[in-house]
C-alpha cells in the first residue's frame, strides 16, 4: 500500500472534528485560526481583560434578551453536553404550550449549534409548528458576520428538520431613552427580519464546510501568512504564534492604512526599511520608515503656551447596554471617575482624584467634584479630545453646570496633537497611545506595574466593582486599582510635558 492509499484510507476511516457556528466563523476568517483552534487550541493567546468584558457583556444581554419572551424554556443541558441537550430540545419542540425556546441544540453536516432564541410563531393543524430563528448580540447594527452566523444556524436547524419562518438579528437599540423605572425591553431591543440575506448566504454553507472538513483531516495546518485579514472581523488569538518570527521592522508593523501594505508586499517587500523613498506615505509612515527621533522646532513655543496652575485631567467612563439611570441610553458615556495633578508655578505638584463607587446616578456628583477641582484659572492639559466631548454632552444634560464647563472647555490644552506634529520617537511605533508615548518617552514610567493597564480593562472592572461584586475586600481592591490606574494617565501628562521640555531645550 502506497502512501497516498495510505493517508486515502485514513481520511475515509477518521471522521473530521465536529464543528460549531464559533468555529465555522473562524474557519471563514481564516483556515489557519480554525486548524490551530481544533488541533493546537493551547497556541492561542487568552482574551485580554476588555476582551473577555466584551464576551461577558454578550452574555448578559442574552440572559437579558431571554425575559422578552415570557414563558419561554432555556434548555438546561450544558454546553458539553451534547446529546442530552439535543433530547432536550427535542422534547420542547413537541410541546406546543411553550412559546420560545432558548439555547436550543441542533446537529446536522457534522456542525452543533446552540441557538439563542427560537421563537414559535404559529401552530399547525396535528401540533406542527413553525418557528423564528433569533440570534442575539449586544451589538448596536448588523454586520456582516451576523448574517454568517446565521446562516450556518439556519442550515443546521433546518437540516434537523425544523421548519423556520424567518430568521433574525436582535440587538440594542440606542435610541432607546430609558425614563426610569422598569426598563422596556421591547424598546431595548430591535428585531431585525434578515431572512433573505440569510438565504443567499445559506447557499455557499455546503461547500464552506466540506472546505473546512478536508483541511482538519490534513497532518499540519495551512501555510498562511498573517495579514490584515488576522484583524477582521475579530482580532485571531493566533496572531502572536503566526507572527512570532516576523523581523520588528516586518511590513505589517507599518501603521495606518493596509492598502499601501498590501502593494508592497505584492512588490516583494516584507520589511519596513526595504520601502522605496519614492513611495507615497503619510506622515505618520514616513517617520516610522525614517525610524529616528525628531524634533520640531516649535516644540518649546508650544509647551510653554499653557498657563499657570496647570492642570492634567483624565476622565473614565462606563458604558452600560442595559440603562440603569433615568435621562440614559444604552451604551451612553457615564463619567464615574477623574484624576487632576496640578502643577504650580513654584513646580510643586498636587493631586485631587475622584471615584464613584457606588451603584447609583454618577454625573451630577461626578461633576460638582471636578469643577471644584479644576477652579476657574490655568490651563487643563488633556490627551485626546475626550475630556471636551463628554463635558459637552454633560453640559446639555445638566443646564446648571453649562456656564462652568463652557469656561472649562476653552481652557483645555490638548498635548496629543502636540507630540503628533512635533515629536517623534522610534519606539512609538506609529502609535500616539500614551500607553505607547509614556514608556518612550519616560522610560521609569509605564504601566506595567499596575493591576489595570488600559481603559476598557478598567470600564469591566468598575462594572464588576459597582454592580457585581459583593465582597468588600475585593470591591476595596478593585477601588484602589482604578485610582492608581487614572493617577498615572494625569501623572504621565506631567511627565511628558517635562521632559520634551527639555528635548525642547536641548534641540535650540
Amino acid at each position: 500500500m502506497t502512501m497516498a492509499d495510505a493517508h486515502n484510507r485514513s481520511s475515509t476511516t477518521f471522521a473530521p472534528p465536529r464543528l460549531s457556528k464559533s468555529k465555522y466563523l473562524s474557519g471563514l476568517q481564516c483556515h489557519k485560526r480554525l486548524y490551530l483552534e481544533i488541533h493546537q487550541p493551547a497556541l492561542a493567546t487568552p482574551p485580554d481583560a476588555s476582551t473577555q468584558a466584551i464576551l461577558d457583556m454578550g452574555t448578559e444581554i442574552g440572559v437579558l434578551a431571554q425575559q422578552r419572551f415570557q414563558g419561554g424554556v432555556l434548555v438546561k443541558s450544558g454546553f458539553r453536553q451534547r446529546e442530552a441537550a439535543i433530547a432536550e430540545t427535542a422534547t420542547l419542540l413537541q410541546d406546543p404550550m411553550i412559546p420560545a425556546i432558548f439555547e436550543g441544540a441542533f446537529e446536522y453536516d457534522g456542525v452543533l449549534v446552540r441557538v439563542d432564541i427560537l421563537e414559535r410563531v404559529q401552530n399547525g393543524e396535528k401540533g406542527s409548528s413553525s418557528w423564528r430563528l433569533i440570534e442575539v448580540k449586544s451589538s448596536t447594527r448588523v454586520k456582516d458576520v451576523h448574517l454568517d452566523d446565521l446562516a450556518i444556524q439556519r442550515h443546521v436547524v433546518q437540516g434537523a428538520g425544523v421548519r423556520l419562518d424567518a430568521t433574525c438579528l436582535m440587538h440594542i437599540d440606542t435610541g432607546y431613552f430609558y425614563q426610569g423605572g422598569e426598563v422596556d425591553l421591547k424598546a431595548l431591543f430591535s428585531i431585525e427580519d434578515v431572512s433573505e440575506a440569510v438565504t443567499d448566504r445559506r447557499g455557499l454553507v455546503p461547500a464552506r464546510l466540506a472546505a473546512m472538513k478536508a483541511l482538519l483531516l490534513e497532518s499540519r495546518a495551512p501555510m498562511i501568512e498573517p495579514d490584515q485579514h488576522c484583524h477582521t472581523p475579530y482580532e485571531c488569538p493566533f496572531w502572536t504564534h503566526c507572527t512570532k518570527e516576523k523581523p520588528t521592522r516586518w511590513i505589517y508593523h507599518l501603521p495606518g492604512k493596509k492598502e499601501i501594505v498590501g502593494q508592497l508586499v505584492r512588490q516583494g517587500i516584507m520589511t519596513i526599511d526595504e520601502i522605496p523613498n519614492e513611495t507615497r506615505l503619510s506622515d505618520v509612515q514616513r517617520k516610522v520608515k525614517n525610524n529616528v527621533e525628531w524634533t520640531s522646532p516649535e516644540l518649546g513655543r508650544i509647551l510653554h503656551s499653557v498657563s499657570y496652575p496647570i492642570h492634567h485631567l483624565d476622565a473614565e467612563t462606563v458604558m452600560l447596554a442595559l440603562p440603569r439611570f433615568p435621562s440614559t441610553r444604552p451604551y451612553q458615556s457615564l463619567p464615574v471617575q477623574w484624576s487632576n495633578h496640578i502643577e504650580l508655578e513654584s513646580g510643586d505638584v498636587m493631586h485631587q482624584e475622584f471615584l464613584h463607587n457606588e451603584a447609583s446616578e454618577p454625573r451630577r456628583q461626578w461633576a460638582e467634584a471636578l469643577i471644584e477641582s479644576l477652579g476657574e484659572k490655568g490651563s487643563i492639559v488633556v490627551y485626546s479630545a475626550y475630556e471636551e466631548a463628554l463635558l459637552r454632552q454633560l453640559a446639555e444634560t445638566f443646564p446648571e453646570f453649562k456656564s462652568a464647563f463652557k469656561a472649562i472647555v476653552k481652557r483645555l490644552w490638548d498635548l496629543l496633537p502636540v507630540i503628533k506634529s512635533h515629536y517623534y520617537h522610534p519606539n512609538f511605533n506609529g502609535s500616539y497611545s500614551i500607553k505607547s508615548v509614556l514608556p518612550a518617552v519616560v522610560p521609569s514610567l509605564g504601566y506595567g506595574d499596575l493591576m489595570i493597564q488600559e481603559g476598557g480593562q478598567a470600564a469591566a472592572e468598575y462594572y464588576r466593582m459597582v454592580f457585581l461584586e459583593s465582597d468588600w475586600v475585593e470591591r476595596d481592591s478593585i477601588r484602589e486599582a482604578l485610582l492608581r490606574y487614572c493617577e498615572r494617565d494625569t501623572l504621565a501628562m506631567v511627565e511628558l510635558r517635562r521632559v520634551l521640555r527639555e528635548k525642547a531645550e536641548r534641540h535650540v
